[in-house]
């Protein structure tokens, strides 16, 4: 079976006509597409393979706060997936309670929610990733009640892999992997969910085989690369061989 790719277009691109292009250039089976909100109507309106997904939403489901979008209106418009706790979201000021709150609304709305986790530059130096990971997923999944049979998407993405970060470098597939494995721990043992694990950070043409093909890492979170309509398909053409 293919492996999941998500493609977080992020704050692009400009204009309605590059949107389209680059959704075509993305729509196959096992993907999920992540389009700035003006844009999630018409992406829906042309794929026929990919998912639609959303690069945030606001917990509360209506009311006097303008600007938020909520889990209702994302489901109402075919948004299936939706991305929370993303570091760019956390560092606009989504604190681990609000992300909790966040991916309680989605579930709440049939919405795969696929939370972020990731330390950062500092906390690495600090010898502190894997406590740092071990809040974000524990904070994050709080508010799940028992009963919920949604099993939502947990992509590990290190802040200082991340291209937009100054000096970033891509993880190790092999760290990544050993990340990996230890959310999967704490999730078998303290929840009863079956999450995907899905790596992000960097993620291109040359490095996403050697993601890819780590049996731990069920997919990939990609940013930048899935702006370039060479790119993304070269990486869903890899992520179909695993």
């Amino acid at each position: 079976m293919a492996k999941f790719v998500v493609c977080n277009w992020k704050e692009n691109p400009r204009t309605m006509r590059e949107a389209l292009a680059l959704a075509r250039s993305s729509d196959a089976p096992h993907v999920a597409i992540a389009p700035p909100f003006p844009f999630l109507g018409a992406v829906r309106s042309i794929v026929r393979s990919a998912a639609l997904g959303a690069q945030d939403v606001f917990y509360e489901d209506g009311g006097a706060f303008t600007g938020a979008v909520s889990a209702s209106q994302l489901a109402s418009v075919g948004v299936t997936y939706v991305l929370v706790g993303h570091s760019e979201r956390r560092r606009l000021g989504d604190t681990d309670d609000i992300v909790a709150k966040k991916l309680r609304a989605a579930m709440r709305a049939r919405i795969t929610p696929i939370l972020c986790i990731g330390e950062t530059r500092e906390e690495r130096s600090a010898r502190q990733s894997e406590t740092i990971i071990r809040r974000q997923l524990e904070k994050g999944l709080s508010l799940v009640a028992s009963g919920y049979t949604l099993n939502p998407i947990i992509a590990y993405e290190p802040v200082w892999a991340i291209s937009t970060e100054s000096g970033a470098a891509p993880d190790t597939p092999e760290n990544a992997t050993r990340m990996i494995q230890l959310l999967k721990k704490l999730v078998v043992r303290d929840y009863a969910l079956n999450p995907i694990f899905i790596y992000g950070g960097s993620v291109n043409v040359e490095n996403a085989e050697g993601f890819l093909k780590q049996a731990e890492i069920e997919g990939a979170l990609v940013g930048s690369a899935s702006l370039k309509e060479g790119d993304i398909k070269k990486i869903i053409e890899i992520a179909k061989q695993y």
